[in-house]
């Protein structure tokens, strides 16, 4: 059975006899594309599914308040956006460190990840992304990696187009600059 469209999905999740199985084709359907974006914010896979499963909580209590004013996905990636600059914020003030310290726990844990498997390459730039204020790694996630659109990504953030392609700008400039910078020093 393929996926179910987004207004088929929260027919069934309206009727009482099929909310469960609903909500469980949902996080089938969700899961994988929330767990990357997710992944890319907090490097850490165990940390990562904690984040993703606070999420589908959220979902699940907030489903029978969405309006369907923005697409069911938007919605759910808003969240993903909000418990994952949450649990940044928790974590930097639970270790009472320096935004450095949390980096380079941050890169730590990419560098030490069974479950990241790109090449020399790719962590350069995972390492470069991980160093941006978590705000601005949002952004340039969703657009880099995510492929979306300004105007999705203005609806997940509450940011003006405007802002957030001049915060992607600037995002891609400090990456460009650490990871010249880092060759350098490599060679």
């Amino acid at each position: 059975m393929g996926d179910l469209s987004e207004s088929e999905l929260l027919a069934l999740f309206r009727v009482e006899e099929s909310r469960n199985r609903a909500f469980n084709l949902l996080v089938r359907q969700y899961q994988q594309r929330l767990y990357g974006f997710i992944r890319r914010m907090v490097t850490d896979h165990d940390e990562a599914k904690d984040v993703l499963q606070n999420v589908f909580l959220k979902a699940w209590t907030g489903l029978d308040g969405f309006r369907a004013d923005s697409q069911l996905y938007t919605w759910l990636y808003r969240i993903a956006h909000n418990e994952s600059l949450n649990h940044l914020r928790r974590m930097k003030r639970g270790l009472f460190v320096s935004e450095a310290s949390v980096v380079e726990r941050l890169i730590t844990t990419l560098d030490s990840s069974e479950h990241f498997s790109g090449d020399a390459i790719q962590r350069k730039l995972q390492r470069a992304v991980m160093r941006l204020p978590d705000k601005q790694r949002a952004v340039f996630t969703m657009k880099y990696f995510d492929g979306m659109k300004y105007e999705t990504m203005s609806e997940v953030t509450g940011t003006s187009v405007g802002a957030l392609k001049s915060s992607y700008h600037i995002a891609v400039k400090k990456i460009e600059e650490w990871v010249t910078n880092d060759q350098t020093r490599s060679t």
